[in-house]
């Protein structure tokens, strides 16, 4: 027999869930694998809705843990939870405001900062891996890589640094090999129904477990709870705006690729042109260049060829001086001819 629950990946069924004091302490101890004596909601920058939009969940706790050895010590446990695989900038703005936030400093230990967990649940996947859970710890090390052991931990380091936990909502289909992966089973998207509110189980799946039919009974209610329904109603209606957000983003960005290979084409296109015009304009001046040397040749043969002219006229002057000096002294014209190296016709046309 299947039993409907309230989908815990709306960000208000999470919180409706969340609100039992009981079933936080159950998770977040499971998700860090620590015994925790008391668990407090710390003040945070969500609410459910606001002027008919619900902002993207961010809940933080203040856990007081006791380890193995009996020792009690607190920590801040930051869980954020987003449907979306672009909000890793965001996530890393609340850090820093957990960070900054001159509260989060131990008051028996004035200037320590209480350390911080970072638990980030996931509605889809992270590069390639494949784990439902990824826990990110630090060691330390020495120079040569080996674990320090003496000292560890250290209030000033574990001021600066922190783990993470993160969980990949995605890749909990079908897995149950621990008691923390039974618990986020209820996380398992593939048991959705027509309606994406509700998912499905089967009865037995608790096992009697008490921690689990207190988290099924708890979603249970939450079907019947009518603002949780209309607050997943709300988070449709934005989901569907992000996503039609997304789509014209996304259309826009692909007519300005395109628009920009156009572009691109065109500009590569006229470059080759103002190539080969520059080319051609390369041509043209040495095709000019060559035309002013054919013409400064020619001037210079034209100014030979003038001076040739002038002498050959001056010659000719002297030529006719002459044959009229021999005339006058009483030469005839085959004389002069004889004596100037020249033809009886030249003489002749000398002498009128």
């Amino acid at each position: 027999m299947n039993v409907y629950y309230a989908n815990p990946i709306y960000d208000v069924v999470f919180k409706y869930l969340m609100e039992d004091e009981r079933i936080a302490k159950i998770l977040i101890s499971a998700l860090l694998q620590k015994d925790i004596v008391k668990l407090e909601m710390r003040p945070h920058e969500y609410s459910n809705a606001v002027e008919g939009r619900i902002r993207i969940f961010r809940i933080d706790f203040a856990a007081t843990i006791r380890e193995e050895n009996g020792e009690e010590h607190l920590v801040l446990v930051e869980l954020q939870k987003t449907w979306r695989p672009t909000e890793t900038l965001r996530f890393r703005q609340y850090l820093g405001i957990q960070y900054g936030n001159p509260k989060n400093v131990a008051s028996q230990d004035c200037g320590t900062a209480l350390p911080i967990v970072s638990i980030y649940l996931l509605g889809h996947k992270v590069g390639d891996l494949k784990e439902p859970v990824i826990y990110v710890k630090r060691r330390y090390l020495d120079y040569d890589s080996n674990e320090i052991h003496e000292g560890v931990p250290d209030k000033f380091i574990e001021s600066l640094t922190h783990d993470s936990i993160i969980v990949q909502i995605p890749y909990l289909k079908g897995k149950a090999r621990n008691h923390l992966e039974k618990l986020l089973s209820f996380f398992d998207q593939s048991a959705a129904t027509d309606n994406p509110h509700v998912l499905q189980i089967e009865d037995n799946i608790t096992n009697n477990s008490d921690d689990m039919e207190r988290i099924l009974n708890r979603l249970v209610r939450a079907i019947a709870d009518p603002v949780v329904s209309h607050n997943m109603n709300i988070e449709d209606e934005i989901l569907s705006e992000l996503e039609k957000m997304d789509t014209d983003i996304y259309t826009q960005k692909k007519i300005i690729a395109e628009q920009k290979q156009i572009l691109g084409e065109q500009e590569q296109k006229l470059g080759e042109q103002e190539q080969k015009l520059g080319e051609q304009e390369q041509k043209l001046g040495e095709q000019e260049q060559k035309l002013g040397e054919q013409e400064q040749k020619l001037g210079e043969q034209e100014q030979k060829l003038g001076e040739q002219e002038q002498k050959l006229g001056e010659q000719e002057q002297s030529l006719k001086l002459a044959v009229k000096l021999f005339l006058q002294n009483g030469l005839d014209s085959n004389q002069i001819a004889s004596a100037l190296g020249l033809s009886i016709e030249k003489v002749q046309e000398y002498m009128k």
